[in-house]
């Protein structure tokens, strides 16, 4: 599967999983990343020593509109011509109602949905000319949303609308398709045995998913989906079916 392909977020967890999946089925790379510099550059390193010259690295703040033009120029430049847009940056931070400051809303809604929105927008007519696609990457509590993070399930809502606008206003010549990871890695704020217990018992099967189980949808949404868009793929090890 040869493709030129753009991750945001690319320098860890889900990202950086997308990133070895998609390089090992022989795809090109364009890696983003924000602050995580040492581990980007880390992993733009091991990619190039497997294939060279089939990644390449770029730093911006994707809430910075000039940034993100940047960032669609060199991602169109890399190897002139993208196939694959993989909006996987996100924040995720809590915010009870009524402690929710206007800068908390800007900061969740501008990189968890305007960034995707603005850079699928810079992209588009791109991944047109080479048949391309978009993956969303949202989350399985953008339809009921998480206790204790509203501002963050309504980003991964309006995700998923964007998801099917694209979808409509793309075809048909470019598929856009979102995944919805559920229990996939514990949070990295502290979680006790516990709390991991207590959700792994809302699973039905009965363990924390890897990151691994999202990338290996997004290849199949890439190479093997070519009569599916407007969708939503939950990897979730069926804790929705407790929801």
């Amino acid at each position: 599967m040869h493709k030129n392909v753009l991750i945001t977020g690319a320098a860890r967890r889900i990202g950086a999983a997308c990133a070895r999946v998609l390089h090992d089925a022989g795809c090109n790379l364009i890696l983003h990343y924000h602050s995580s510099a040492e581990l980007a550059e880390q992993l733009h390193a091991e990619l190039n020593a497997k294939r060279e010259n089939s990644a390449v690295l770029f730093q911006a703040d994707l809430q910075d509109m000039q940034a993100l033009q940047n960032l669609a120029k060199f991602a169109v430049d890399s190897w002139q011509g993208l196939d694959v847009l993989v909006n996987n940056a996100a924040q995720f931070n809590p915010g009870v109602v009524g402690t929710v400051s206007e800068s908390n809303w800007d900061s969740l809604i501008g990189s968890n949905l305007k960034a995707p929105f603005f850079l699928s927008q810079a992209l588009a007519s791109f991944l047109a000319k080479r048949h391309g696609c978009i993956i969303n990457i949202a989350d399985i509590y953008a339809e009921k949303g998480l206790p204790g993070y509203p501002v963050y399930s309504i980003s991964k809502a309006g995700l998923l609308a964007m998801t099917h606008c694209l979808a409509k206003d793309l075809a048909p010549d470019v598929r856009v398709n979102a995944i919805a990871p559920g229990a996939i890695l514990w949070p990295e704020h502290t979680v006790t045995e516990a709390e991991k217990n207590q959700i792994l018992q809302r699973v039905a099967l009965q363990r924390c998913g890897q990151a691994d189980d999202v990338a290996k949808a997004v290849r199949f949404l890439i190479a093997d989906a070519d009569y599916i868009t407007g969708h939503t793929l939950t990897i979730d090890g069926g804790r929705t079916l407790y929801i």
